[in-house]
C-alpha cells in the first residue's frame, strides 16, 4: 500500500468511527472489516485509528452533555425531568464504570452524554471509554482475521 492510500484510508476509518460513536447513526465496523480484508498487516495501526476516532467522538457526547445539562428546565429539553431523575439514579449506581460498556450499540452514545451531563471528569472517561471501545475493536480485528478460531 502506497503511502497516500495508507493515510487516506486510516483518516476514513478515523471518521467513520468517530461519526459513529456521535449521536450520528453510522456504522464503522463494516469500514474496519474491509480495510483488514484489503491489508491485514495493517491491523494494529487500523486498530488504533478506529479507537481513538470512536473515543474522540465519544468526547463529543460528553461536551454535549455538559452543555445541554443546563437547559434542562426548559420546555423542550429532551428529557423529562422524572426520565432525568432516573438517569441521574441509575448512574449513581452504576457510576463510572458503566463507562467501559459505552462501546453497545443500543444506549453506549446516550451513556457518553449522561456522563458528561453528570459532571464525569474527563480524564477517567476517556480512560474507560477508551478501554471499551478499544476492546470491543480488537475482537473485531480478531474476529475477522481469524485468529479467534
Amino acid at each position: 500500500m502506497d503511502p497516500a492510500s495508507f493515510i487516506l484510508s486510516h483518516a476514513g476509518l478515523f471518521a467513520a468511527a468517530f461519526l459513529a460513536a456521535t449521536v450520528l447513526p453510522f456504522q464503522s465496523e463494516l469500514v474496519l472489516i474491509g480495510l483488514l480484508v484489503a491489508e491485514p498487516t495493517h491491523w494494529a495501526t487500523l486498530l488504533f485509528a478506529a479507537s481513538l476516532g470512536n473515543t474522540l467522538g465519544a468526547v463529543v457526547n460528553w461536551i454535549l452533555g455538559r452543555l445541554i445539562e443546563r437547559f434542562r428546565d426548559r420546555s423542550w429539553f429532551p428529557v423529562t425531568p422524572r426520565d432525568y431523575e432516573r438517569v441521574e439514579r441509575w448512574y449513581a449506581r452504576w457510576g463510572i464504570w458503566s463507562l467501559l460498556f459505552a462501546w453497545l450499540p443500543f444506549g453506549g452514545d446516550a451513556l457518553t452524554v449522561v456522563a458528561g451531563a453528570l459532571r464525569t471528569p474527563l480524564l477517567p472517561f476517556v480512560v474507560l471509554v477508551g478501554i471499551g471501545k478499544t476492546a470491543r475493536y480488537a475482537v473485531l480485528v480478531a474476529a475477522t482475521l481469524g485468529w479467534l478460531a
